[in-house]
């Protein structure tokens, strides 16, 4: 049994899909029997407030807002937040949202809730997130990888193997969680959602699967560009399956990297095994404050206008790319603030990781114009990760590259 779990939430779900799925057989036992600690604001947010042991007096910032009562714990409520968030993706109560410091930190505690030291493994399929991994490596949990598809493939470029990672699962029971990212972090790729249901699906699976979704506003976005209509987001399975969770974060289509605000969404139990894991007050009231505001009509309608302005900034920029002499393919299908892209060397136009990494270097360190080398990565030989930046920074860019390889 999960403890605090909203009975009256998990009944809203549409269905509880796959049936073979029980949640209690992959949360840790030492995490199933803990007892919560309960935060002094759990129970009361008004009045005098001698509860907490905090500074009655007031906070010492000079120029920290009077309303936002920062010498006092942040209010679980967090500005609406967790409903807004909840109402924004669709899902029926706040039960369904879980609220952490950066996705990082939901990654963090989904693999030290669901996988055991020592003996659970999760399944990554790279070129991903590297945190996947390192969360991995620092929980002492085993790392097992099955590659996306890579360019050239007749199924597409970065996409889900998935009979081999239906297979791999069928034969390591020790697999307890399966990260997919998208759009995937450095392809810029969606995931088709046929695919990732046929992982939740995979009769002999009896673990869960977390699906990244920290560049989908970007999708979302194009999608109503284009007056396209279907689902994208993984957020969509939450409805139906027992075993998915999808974080995303503020840190990208909102701006708001600064405040490390991530979430993560799952049916009631999932969630509450999280809320009872996680550290308390983990979101700040600044954070907390900071994303009301940006999911707001205002702010809401600011993030829409700066992605469509980034939508078509990325567009220009591939146009471009696509005209200086060295720069190959962009890989993948573009539907992130990046794009994933070729340095060729000289003789034979084939990708060149030692050239793109000269090239990265002297941007940087020479020109002050940074950007991400990822050409260790698999399947991504000589490439260079652009983020869309301005459309003056991007003509930077696209001069500097002109420049760097003409020499």
């Amino acid at each position: 049994m999960i403890l605090g779990v909203n009975e009256r939430a998990c009944a809203l779900a549409k269905a509880h899909k796959p049936e073979h799925f029980d949640l209690e057989r992959v949360v840790r036992p030492n995490i199933l029997a803990l007892k919560p600690y309960r935060c002094a604001r759990d129970d009361y947010q008004d009045g005098i407030l001698l509860d907490a042991n905090e500074n009655s007096l007031g906070p010492s910032a000079v120029h920290a807002e009077e309303h936002l009562r920062l010498h006092r714990y942040p209010d679980p409520s967090l500005y609406g937040v967790r409903e807004a968030m909840t109402r924004l993706r669709g899902l029926p109560h706040p039960a369904y949202t879980f609220m952490g410091v950066g996705s990082d930190e939901a990654i963090d505690l989904i693999q030290r809730c669901f996988a055991r030291p020592g003996q659970d493994k999760i399944l990554v399929c790279p070129p991903t997130y590297g945190m996947y991994q390192v969360s991995a490596c620092v929980n002492d949990i085993g790392i097992v990888q099955v590659p996306l598809t890579m360019p050239g493939d007749p199924r597409g470029a970065f996409q889900l193997d998935v009979p081999k990672i239906q297979a791999t699962l069928a034969a390591d029971p020790a697999i307890k969680l399966v990260f997919l990212c998208s759009p995937g972090n450095p392809t810029g790729t969606l995931l088709p959602l046929d695919d990732v249901r046929a992982v939740l699906d995979t009769p002999a699976y009896q673990g869960m699967v977390v699906v990244d979704e920290a560049y989908i506003d970007f999708a979302l976005e194009q999608q109503a560009m284009k007056e396209e209509h279907g689902p994208l987001s993984a957020v969509s399975l939450v409805h139906e399956y027992a075993n998915v969770i999808v974080s995303q974060t503020l840190s990208k289509a909102f701006g708001l990297a600064g405040v490390r605000l991530g979430l993560a969404f799952a049916q009631p139990p999932i969630i509450q095994v999280l809320m009872n894991t996680k550290a308390p007050y983990n979101v700040s009231t600044l954070a907390a404050h900071a994303a009301s505001e940006a999911l707001a009509p205002e702010g809401m309608k600011r993030m829409r206008s700066n992605v469509r302005t980034l939508i078509e900034n990325r567009q220009a920029l591939i146009e471009a790319l696509s005209t200086v002499p060295g720069m190959g393919q962009v890989l993948g299908t573009n539907d992130a603030n990046f794009v994933l892209v070729q340095v060729l060397d000289a003789p034979n136009g084939s990708p060149d990781s030692q050239r793109a990494e000269a090239v990265y270097k002297a941007m940087a360190e020479q020109h002050g114009l940074v950007v991400r080398n990822r050409s260790s990565e698999l399947g991504c030989a000589g490439c260079l990760r652009i983020t869309v930046g301005t459309a003056d920074e991007n003509k930077q860019c696209i001069q500097l590259l002109r420049h760097l390889l003409a020499m």
